[in-house]
């Protein structure tokens, strides 16, 4: 077992207490009336009210100082304990065009529902079946930008991950924009493997990035690009829209995927296209996806800890309430 603490920084405020103590000790400016000598009743005053003094202030930075040493966090270490944790980065793109609003998908109490829903719904039960991975989150329309950067902290990316909806980016499909802005959060990072898994429901008609050269890129860093089609097989889709007088009406669109296109991308990087119709299709994907991107698990150690601020605390309330005590009894002063 070992001590430590885990601010030890503070415990610097311990050097400043024999300066305030000096400081606190020196005589005043001299007095601008003088009075009678007391010199004749020395002998009548109580010899210990000098030394009572000492006693009392002394306990007082005595408590000051164990306060700080429980501000710095005193605690013992126990051992180590191990953790895996995986060298696998991975970015995960989601198309928030207005058509996968169309409703095409049924969720597990069998209710109608649209494509953005099962996507976000399956996205983030694959982000809790991973949590030594650090994982980013990239959305796109018209335009592509960083929901979430690879981290560790998935509350923080699942947050994100349900604030998003539709309306919040120009209209529109840039695929190869979201693989690119995929591809600069990963090459900030250095890992052992790093995936991107990009999905949509349609056809590269935005932005400034052909999606092949998007995988061009991806494919020259080493990425591996997990395409994911989402839509429907039967070839069209109810759609809902809302009219000038805010009825809400559906109409049929056409399931527009440029699947050539996607799976052009992955096997340039040598990752995998998939067609998800059903939402137990959508779920299987990203099943296979977990069970194919494993790496051997890194063992890392961390230190098991036991606080002890709780001693200095009370030991320095002790101290305090004694000081106040004897202050306000034995030792108390006349006004």
């Amino acid at each position: 077992m070992t001590l430590s603490f885990a601010h030890p920084w503070l415990l610097l405020l311990l050097l400043a207490l024999p300066v305030l103590a000096w400081l606190k000790g020196r005589p005043g400016a001299q007095a601008a009336f003088l009075y009678s000598s007391v010199q004749l009743v020395k002998g009548l005053a109580s010899p210990t009210h000098s030394s009572a003094g000492r006693v009392l202030r002394r306990l007082r930075w005595l408590a000051l100082a164990l306060l700080i040493v429980a501000l710095a966090r005193p605690r013992l270490g126990e051992g180590e304990a191990k953790v895996s944790a995986s060298g696998i980065d991975i970015v995960c793109c989601l198309d928030l065009s207005r058509s996968m609003e169309a409703e095409d998908f049924k969720d597990d109490f069998g209710r109608q529902t649209n494509r953005l829903y099962v996507a976000k719904a399956v996205l983030k039960k694959f982000v809790e079946k991973r949590p030594s991975d650090r994982i980013g989150l990239i959305a796109f329309a018209g335009r592509a930008y960083v929901a979430a950067p690879p981290t560790l902290d998935h509350e923080f990316l699942l947050q994100n991950l349900d604030r998003l909806g539709f309306g919040g980016i120009e209209e529109g499909t840039a695929i190869g924009s979201g693989l690119t802005a995929a591809l600069n959060r990963l090459s900030e990072l250095k890992s052992k493997s790093q995936i991107v898994i990009l999905l949509t429901d349609g056809q590269n008609n935005s932005g400034k990035v052909p999606p092949l050269t998007a995988a061009e890129a991806a494919q020259a860093m080493g990425v591996k690009v997990y395409t994911i089609g989402v839509g429907t097989t039967s070839g069209s889709a109810p759609w809902p829209y809302t009219d000038q007088f805010g009825v809400r009406h559906k109409r049929t669109l056409p399931v527009d995927i440029d699947e050539d296109t996607l799976k052009q991308v992955a096997q340039k990087t040598g990752g995998k296209y998939y067609r998800a119709g059903t939402f137990d299709a959508l779920k299987n994907i990203y099943a296979e996806i977990d069970r194919m991107e494993k790496t051997t698990v890194e063992v890392k150690k961390y230190q098991r800890y036991r606080e002890l601020l709780q001693w200095p605390i009370g030991a320095g309330l002790a101290v305090l309430l004694l000081e106040l005590a004897l202050a306000h009894t034995v030792w108390r002063r006349l006004p």
